[in-house]
């Protein structure tokens, strides 16, 4: 007997984790998850075969910033038990984007049909646990108001390579007032797990962005004139990695359709 629920409500703000899994698994949610089950940890995702999966796993290590772990599935397991009850990595996100050769060739809303027990699934950390400690922080996020994307680029800023896989570092940008720009820097530094502090506060082409208006990824949000964009590293920045790597096939996220776990925010944070 299949475990598909036969109707799961569009999931909110305060639905669970469990229901946004579960609108993701019957297909009534197809969209970002940013704001949903805004309690829990979202994360990122790479699925890999194992034979890259020790030069990936170096890859992570070795760029904490834009890869922090949060967990590493078995190989062939759809289940990861350390995020949460109930998690079939293979349909639970709400929309995947499926790599050949280093090409985006698909956007599936469930990766079922392409699973093998070679498959090792990487769990990586994701800015909505820090937005979630700004907001609470009475920080505004435009894209949140607006019910954006955040907006998300590729830099210069090369990332420390491991086997194949190397490439720029991908940062996400969140326009702030320069007094809130100094406490976000206080207050995602206590979230290593998620990214942590900034990497780069202002001008946006001394890291490669040409155009702000323009992100590779997400959504454009406006720089009003007394803010100034402040850019997180990005955990998209494994995508461009499998582009640089060219595995002959690959699976991740779409960008704002993250997996939401178990965990909660606080339990992340280092005082």
């Amino acid at each position: 007997m299949s475990n598909r629920p036969s109707f799961v409500e569009q999931p909110g703000a305060g639905s669970s984790a469990l229901d946004v899994r579960h609108a993701c698994r019957n297909g009534s949610l197809s969209s970002h998850t940013s704001g949903l089950a805004n309690a829990h940890v979202q994360g990122n995702l790479v699925i890999l075969p194992k034979a890259h999966s020790i030069d990936f796993l170096r890859f992570c290590k070795a760029n904490p910033k834009p890869c922090p772990l949060l967990g590493v599935s078995e190989a062939g397991d759809p289940a990861m038990p350390a995020l949460g009850d109930d998690i079939d990595i293979r349909s639970d996100l709400p929309r995947y984007r499926v790599w050949r050769d280093g090409v985006l060739v698909d956007e599936p809303t469930d990766i079922r049909a392409l699973w093998t027990g070679d498959l090792v699934s990487f769990v990586i950390g994701c800015s909505f646990t820090f937005e979630h400690a700004l907001m609470a922080e009475g920080i505004p996020l435009r894209h949140v108001e607006q019910g954006r994307n955040v907006a998300m680029y590729r830099t210069t800023v090369a990332t420390t390579p491991a086997g194949p896989f190397h490439g720029p570092m991908v940062v996400s940008m969140r326009p702030l007032r320069a007094v809130d720009a100094i406490r976000a820097v206080q207050i995602t530094s206590r979230f290593p797990a998620v990214h942590g502090a900034p990497v780069h506060i202002g001008d946006p082409e001394l890291i490669g962005i040409r155009s702000i208006a323009d992100p590779d990824y997400g959504d454009s949000v406006e720089v009003m004139p007394d803010e100034v964009p402040v850019f997180w590293a990005c955990g998209v920045t494994p995508q461009a990695a499998l582009a640089a790597a060219r595995l002959p096939f690959a699976i991740t996220h779409a960008p704002g359709s993250m997996l939401v776990t178990d965990l909660l925010h606080h339990s992340l944070a280092a005082f």
